[in-house]
């Protein structure tokens, strides 16, 4: 009697679970998941030949935490014809031209293949459109429902998110955010049509047996002011310089959250295929490698006061250039010209010195030069959350440590001969601004799942070897940089401390050497400089009549900080 008691207890709690998951999923289909099956409901434009496209949100995320659609679901619909059913092409084309816009050779075409029930002649028509055409009532042609993949931004994050498009029979996501999370963005890849309650017991059995199968809408930490305002001033430096490309990314030193990242030339993910070159897709911010030049000084710079062999204060001779491996390489200063005796170490970075920083690799000499670099991870990947990362190159380094010479570490001092991704140089500076931690960037925040569950992403930092202490003083060296430095002084920000360097590089040539005529630019600002919400990192690629990124950059850096300071309501931090 016990026995039989207690099995009844289990047999009725088994029950009432059961009871309550098949209630929870038909909540969730009834409620949640409304639109979709109203949308599915509506026979009269439900096309036999195939689903009906769907996939997950991207969203961006503004700064008062409103979601806005970076890639979405548009709908309207399809004309599609059966062969079989039409005996007059020429009369249908001609009764169909009046009602929409059809190209006359493509759709005689498809209708000549009279061994098809099935050929699809239009897309994306209005309703207005598909009514006028279902009221013809012409044999053989018919109206479906149809969705496709909508970026309501055009350009706008266009080498984050990528975009859907074929490879072959199968579409799926294709570039950025879009490849990335193709799996959890997919939806109904088998049938959109599915039996109700099949479609509650095959979505039990998921959600007990194979929860990582969920699909959901992905939240990334994009802003979409921030990432608009950076696409529209790089678009103007590239005009104005004729650069082969220009990029830049806004990111937070203390967590990796980029807030806008964006790269000119782009291209409209709506309009994807109209491009010729398929290499406009790649993301060069992940995807490419640089030599960027002399915003690598302020690591060089920290990397040796953090060792102890020299101070802000640290003087030098300065005779404009400096001798290396017995005088058989010569370094000069960007102008050629010499500053005397009594050079300081700030002066070497506000004036960005390359004598000087041969003298700074002096005195850390290969060894500890080597291990501070690479304690910046220059020579790994940042584990970004987009597709195709790449990471630079350190093998001069390697190779400078083994050889009896100078030439490759005097070299990387001032960023030359050692490169890296933008991403990769916005990390490594992120961590002279935030204390000397290395952060992950990243780009998503949020995952919000079609069962109604969400999970919110953290990502861990690292330390460098530099203590925060070195990252407090190379920060100040580098806000005297912006007060006194640049243009004299005169973009100095009253209000609010500023932290910059500049970077002009030479280009490889792939002969061997340099180019005499090609540069990068590169501008790097961290503000408010003591405790900063924002790293921003520009750059251009071999922009034409303008021979310094002081030049290229300055302004555009301003109006970019001048709008994040406004608009984030920052508050003066002097």
């Amino acid at each position: 009697m016990k026995y039989s008691f207690s099995r009844t207890i289990i047999l009725s709690v088994l029950i009432l679970a059961f009871i309550l998951i098949v209630v929870g999923k038909l909540f969730l289909l009834q409620i949640v998941h409304s639109s979709s099956y109203l949308e599915r409901a509506d026979r009269q434009y439900a096309t036999p030949a195939s689903n009906i496209f769907e996939r997950g949100v991207i969203f961006m995320k503004s700064k008062d935490g409103d979601l806005v659609s970076l890639a979405t679901q548009a709908s309207g619909f399809k004309l599609a014809i059966n062969p079989k059913q039409i005996t007059d092409p020429e009369k249908v084309y001609e009764r169909l031209s009046e009602t929409i816009a059809l190209e006359k050779d493509e759709f005689m075409e498809k209708a000549g293949r009279t061994n098809d029930i099935y050929e699809e002649v239009a897309h994306r028509l209005e309703k207005s459109e598909a009514d006028k055409v279902s009221a013809l009532k012409i044999p053989g042609v018919s109206v479906f429902k149809e969705k496709w993949r909508f970026y309501p931004g055009g350009t706008l994050g266009s080498h984050l998110v990528g975009f859907v498009g074929w490879e072959g029979d199968e579409l799926a996501g294709r570039y950025g955010l879009e490849k990335k999370f193709d799996g959890l963005l997919s939806r109904n890849k088998d049938n959109p049509y599915i039996n109700f309650f099949a479609e509650v017991f095959t979505d039990l059995k998921n959600t007990l047996f194979s929860g990582d199968d969920r699909g959901g809408d992905v939240i990334t930490t994009i802003e979409p002011a921030a990432e608009s305002f950076l696409e529209k001033e790089l678009g103007s430096v590239r005009a104005k310089y004729n650069a082969d490309a220009v990029g830049g990314v806004i990111m937070n030193p203390h967590d990796g959250s980029i807030y806008a990242m964006t790269t000119v030339p782009n291209f409209d993910p709506n309009y994807y295929g109209e491009e010729r070159d398929i290499s406009i897709y790649s993301n060069p911010i992940v995807e490419s490698a640089y030599e960027f030049g002399s915003v690598v000084k302020p690591l060089v710079m920290a990397s040796a006061i953090d060792a102890g062999v020299l101070t802000a204060e640290t003087t030098y001779d300065d005779q404009g250039y400096v001798m290396v491996d017995k005088g058989k390489w010569r370094i000069d200063n960007f102008d050629d010209k010499g500053r005397g005796q009594g050079v300081s170490m700030q002066e070497v970075l506000s004036q960005s010195l390359n004598t000087g920083m041969v003298f700074v690799y002096k005195r850390l000499g290969k060894q500890k030069m080597h291990d501070y670099l690479l304690g910046y991870d220059i020579n790994k990947k940042t584990d970004i959350d987009l597709p195709g990362e790449v990471v630079g190159s350190a093998r001069n380094l390697e190779e400078g440590l083994r050889a009896s010479r100078d030439i490759e570490y005097a070299n990387a001092s001032f960023g030359q001969g050692i490169s890296m991704t933008p991403i990769g140089i916005t990390r490594a500076l992120a961590a002279l601004a935030n204390g000397g931690v290395m952060v992950t960037p990243h780009v998503v925040s949020e995952i919000k799942y079609t069962d109604g569950t969400s999970k919110k992403f953290e990502y861990e930092g690292k330390p460098t070897k530099i203590s925060k202490v070195t990252a407090e003083e190379i920060t100040r060296m580098m806000v005297l940089v912006m007060d006194k430095g640049i243009r004299g002084g005169a973009s100095k920000l009253e209000h609010w401390s500023v932290a910059v360097k500049t970077g002009t590089a030479q280009v490889p040539s792939p002969d061997g050497g340099y180019y005499d005529d090609r540069y990068n630019h590169s501008f790097v600002g961290v503000f408010p400089a003591y405790n900063p919400r924002f790293i921003v990192f520009l750059y251009a690629i071999d922009p034409k009549g303008v021979r310094y990124a002081s030049e290229t950059w300055t302004d555009p850096f301003l109006n970019i900080t001048k709008f994040l300071l406004n608009y984030y309501e920052v508050p003066p931090d002097r």
